[in-house]
């Protein structure tokens, strides 16, 4: 099969903005061949930021607040995906969309119930003429499945040819792994990853992020808060599991900090959630008993956080840059390769991982401004990923959202 270009769009549990990724992705007998050709960030204006913040649990959200988002959205989300097409050199083929989670139903029992991703593929079809593959994490959830984290499809098929059992970290808002090589094929979310060091430190400085970690380089660990955090019950719950904001949101941790004697400093709080992130992420690889952790998402770039799990892991840690894959832009190139599964009549879920009754064709199809036309269906499931270099040409164009 000839190579398709395919622009992959989300916008992760830290809400910042629009991450957007341009491949060439081709099938090649059982191998998926991906070329990036650039990936970038389309931060959401400050309004529609602050809009996206006020309605995340436990603040309510009414029928028109969520009509109106999924347009703001979907609007941006179309803007992002123009941006994608002049990394692709000013053509693609189509545009996958993971869109903006808004809230991930779980039970109590732990078992997924629904997701809601908003920004309405409508638009990025109508702003950019291409058919757009969206809504891809509903239906795992019908089928048992937690819908998240997808990343385990990317992964399995990334770090097939890995020796021994490899660890795929992201840590974005709510950090999750994917093991590979293991006992069993396995993904979930593991906690938070930035979600409760980003909302700490927007309360400190007005900005949600510790920037190089420097609030939590100035801090001391509090051993009693610390320990109250890891008292929760969904670090010991099962896998696969899932999890989001509608958990670790501004009334756990005011609940967290409430059981307190006295006030903690703002250099010890952050010092205190960073090392929480840290042990929930390295205790789930130690149980997983990773020989090596590739890591990715926002998360990396934050230096005491790194240091952290360095020092708690039993294994060493590589940043997915150095397998050739952009750790800011993995999430934006997984989605790509999913919508492509699509297009090709594959299953873009692992069972296994997210816990499903079995493989499925995920997502639903906007078609562009003609016909819709997809190419005859796979005749087998594919068994690796290969990254294959870069067009420079294009990645020079990282910078657009600057």
């Amino acid at each position: 099969m000839g190579w398709l270009r395919v622009i992959g769009l989300l916008s992760g549990t830290s809400m910042d903005g629009v991450d957007v990724a341009a491949a060439e992705l081709r099938l090649d007998g059982d191998t998926v061949q991906l070329r990036p050709l650039g990936a970038t960030v389309l931060p959401y204006p400050d309004a529609l930021h602050e809009k996206l913040r006020a309605v995340l649990p436990p603040a309510g959200c009414s029928a028109e607040d969520l009509c109106r988002l999924d347009t703001y959205i979907g609007q941006q989300f179309a803007a992002a995906a123009r941006l994608g097409i002049e990394l692709a050199g000013g053509r693609a083929d189509f545009v996958a969309s993971l869109g903006q989670t808004i809230y991930h139903w779980v039970q109590g029992s732990g078992r997924a119930r629904g997701t809601l991703q908003i920004g309405q593929p409508a638009w990025i079809a109508e702003a950019t003429g291409l058919p757009v593959v969206a809504d891809l994490r509903a239906r795992d959830v019908a089928a048992g499945g937690q819908g998240a984290p997808l990343a385990g499809v990317f992964d399995a098929l990334w770090l097939a040819d890995e020796p021994g059992t490899t660890v795929a970290l992201n840590i974005g808002g709510i950090a999750n792994i994917t093991v590979v090589g293991g006992r069993r094929p396995l993904a979930y979310d593991t906690g938070p990853g930035n979600a409760l060091i980003d909302l700490a430190a927007g309360r400190i400085t007005g900005t949600p992020q510790d920037t190089d970690g420097r609030i939590a380089a100035s801090g001391t660990v509090h051993a009693e808060l610390l320990e109250l955090l890891l008292a929760d019950g969904y670090y010991r719950r099962p896998a696969p599991k899932s999890t989001g904001k509608e958990h670790f949101n501004a009334d756990y941790l005011a609940r967290a900090l409430d059981k307190l004697p006295a006030e903690i400093g703002d250099g010890d709080l952050l010092a205190t959630l960073t090392e929480l992130t840290a042990r929930t992420i390295a205790d789930a690889c130690r149980n997983e008993q990773a020989a090596k952790v590739v890591a990715s998402g926002g998360g990396v770039r934050n230096p005491v956080l790194l240091t952290a799990l360095r020092r708690l892991l039993d294994a060493p840690l590589v940043v997915s840059d150095d397998l050739g894959m952009p750790a800011d832009g993995k999430e934006a190139y997984l989605t790509a390769l999913l919508g492509f599964l699509t297009w090709h009549g594959v299953s873009g879920n692992a069972p296994g991982t997210t816990g499903a009754a079995g493989p499925r064709l995920l997502g639903s199809i906007t078609p562009g401004a003609g016909p819709l036309r997809l190419p005859e269906p796979a005749n087998q499931q594919p068994r690796r990923l290969r990254m294959q270099p870069g067009n420079t040409a294009q990645e020079a164009l990282c910078d657009l959202s600057t």
